[in-house]
């Protein structure tokens, strides 16, 4: 989240340890705008930072930005979660529109989930583009989890259903559907996702257990309005941030939480398998605000 934490940190940079003034106070208010935290969040902070700088017109840089992530945790708390894998298997299905990074989320969530000692299975249930198909397999070659794949133009629900059967028949307990890309306004994909769920509760009325909209950072606040449709639509269990390093829309995390109240699981940042993480609160707010503590 480099892009993000510079123009929010270069704001205050060159006063990080001097006294604060009214173009500097406007200024951080831009960045905050800029950086898609939403109208509700920014005003909130800056509403802090206004009321301490009345009482103490010597405030510091750094003190406004301790203020501004103090706001920040309040608005997040329980935004970093534990998942339930309580059931056997845990069924994760992946949603969102065209080009968020699902496939590839799913290919790292196997991977991670697989060497924290869980036995993964993943349903190639993006049947629309052939290349989502050759992507899977070539991530499930090199990283060696389990696939269950499907002919381009087959049913994506089928697909969901003989990958439940599959993890029930080799003994595993995490089961992650790769979903395709969904246009949020396209009433017939939207069906196919329900078609997904009524199928795999044939096998398990509980399932999916978790339904995670993946999210590209860099869209910003655009994010929010595909959020609200696929949570309406299918009922969303959490979140997943891909992109996140580098963009400058990072803030709208934050608008997503606030407006939904769903949690944050994971972050993508950056390409290799490896590079995804649980999403942490403290070390969010650190990126944004206090990169060279990172």
């Amino acid at each position: 989240m480099k892009e993000t934490s510079s123009r929010l940190f270069s704001v205050i940079d060159g006063i990080f340890s001097k006294s604060l003034d009214q173009d500097t106070i406007e200024a951080l208010e831009e960045a905050m705008y800029s950086a898609d935290f939403g109208v509700d969040t920014t005003r909130e902070i800056l509403a802090k930072i206004k009321d301490a700088y009345r009482i103490d017109k010597q405030l510091k840089g750094k003190s406004a930005l301790d203020i501004a992530s103090s706001v920040l945790k309040k608005i997040l708390i329980g935004a970093d979660v534990d998942i339930d894998f309580s059931a056997n298997p845990t069924v994760v299905c992946l949603v969102g529109v065209n080009g968020s990074g699902k496939t590839t989320t799913a290919a790292k969530l196997a991977n991670k989930f697989s060497k924290e000692g869980h036995g993964v299975i993943v349903g190639a249930c993006d049947t629309f583009r052939a290349a989502a198909n050759e992507q899977i397999k070539e991530w499930s070659k090199r990283l060696g989890f389990d696939l269950v794949g499907s002919q381009h133009g087959a049913d994506s629900a089928s697909v969901a259903f003989d990958t439940y059967e599959a993890a029930m028949a080799r003994g595993k307990d995490v089961v992650i559907l790769d979903t395709a890309g969904r246009l949020h306004n396209k009433d017939s994909l939207m069906a196919e996702l329900s078609k997904i769920k009524r199928v795999l509760g044939k096998k398990n009325t509980a399932a999916p257990h978790h339904c995670w909209l993946v999210v590209d950072a860099s869209l910003g606040i655009n994010s929010l309005v595909s959020a609200k449709k696929f949570h309406e639509e299918f009922g969303l269990t959490g979140i997943i941030v891909t992109k996140l390093d580098g963009t400058a829309k990072a803030g709208a995390v934050v608008g997503i939480y606030r407006e939904l109240g769903l949690p944050i699981y994971f972050v993508g940042v950056g390409e290799a398998p490896e590079d995804i993480q649980r999403f942490s609160v403290d070390e969010y707010i650190n990126s944004l605000f206090f990169p060279n503590r990172q």
